[in-house]
């Protein structure tokens, strides 16, 4: 049994007569064309995925800084309470 119910033999008779239509160099440009397309898809992909990598990167680095910031201006908030609280002591 090959392919989906599709024996090898039923395989072999279809590359036969795809290669009686179209000829032995079509069918080859045809493969090379196809590679070519899939090798350029698979760049494509990874670099896709590098961009997306570096705004990640991008996008958290900027909202550290911010977080940093916020933590910092709530530490002087409760430092100063706390001072303001000691003053009126």
């Amino acid at each position: 049994m090959g392919l989906g119910g599709i024996s090898m033999w039923q395989l072999l008779i279809i590359l036969a007569i795809v290669l009686l239509v179209f000829g032995t160099k079509r069918v080859r440009n045809l493969g090379g064309d196809l590679g070519g397309a899939i090798k350029v898809f698979k760049s494509a992909m990874k670099e896709g995925e590098e961009e997306q990598a570096k705004q990640d990167n991008q996008t958290e680095d900027s909202a550290q800084p911010a977080s940093l910031s916020a933590a910092q201006s709530e530490s002087a908030e409760t430092s100063g309470t706390k001072t303001g609280e000691r003053q009126s002591s």
